[in-house]
């Protein structure tokens, strides 16, 4: 990105006048943060992943990536998988595969109008902390994705394959403080990745078919 320069020390500087939104320039003159901000931008904006970051990444179980449509309307949606799930494929590249799902896409459906993507990734067992990853994605059919990257791992899990993947461009990465970030502990559980029991995937937990006349 042209906000991004190399400076003497070989590091990445930032024109933190180029960063953020507008709407996120007029709240921080507002509310008296624009110091505030620019130092964050200065100390921890990225406009790409540092070897720190990608490593992260590789030992991420979860995420969860906002997506908002032409007009405006949001979704943030949860994605998972084992260990490094989420691909690095460069500094500049990542990306993660979408399986069969409710059939909904909702997330793929907001791309399609509106290609920005803001990526949140968290360590609650250990680190307790977090990073974000904002960008420009794609949708890319598996076949494509490795062809051009033959050396992506095949998974091996049963009744787990991918349709596509969503690749992104990253724009912005940045580090979220462990602050209110809560210590979790790991459970042992069995997933059954191809289940279409719908007892096993959550079945009506929140009532709403049964409110609505439909039959467990």
């Amino acid at each position: 990105m042209s906000n991004a320069d190399q400076n003497p020390t070989g590091q990445t500087s930032i024109d933190t006048t180029a960063c953020g939104t507008r709407g996120e320039q007029v709240m921080q003159e507002q509310l008296g943060t624009a110091f505030r901000a620019d130092r964050f931008y200065t100390r921890q904006m990225c406009t790409r992943l540092n070897a720190a970051m990608i490593e992260f990444v590789a030992r991420r179980e979860l995420m969860f990536v906002g997506t908002s449509a032409a007009d405006g309307s949001c979704d943030v949606s949860m994605r998972a998988g084992p260990p490094g799930f989420v691909h690095v494929f460069s500094e500049e590249l990542i990306g993660y595969p979408e399986y069969q799902g409710n059939g909904v896409l909702a997330s793929l459906g907001n791309i399609v109008e509106n290609p920005h993507v803001g990526i949140f990734m968290a360590d609650f067992v250990d680190e307790l902390i977090g990073l974000h990853v904002n960008g420009t994605a794609s949708i890319v059919v598996d076949d494509d994705v490795r062809a051009a990257h033959p050396d992506l791992p095949v998974e091996r899990l049963r009744g787990r394959r991918a349709e596509r993947w969503v690749l992104v461009d990253v724009e912005e990465a940045y580090i979220h403080c462990r602050k209110h970030i809560p210590q979790m502990v790991p459970a042992d559980r069995v997933r059954e990745w191809g289940a279409d029991n719908p007892a096993r995937k959550g079945g009506d937990h929140f009532g709403v078919a049964a409110e609505r006349g439909f039959a467990h």
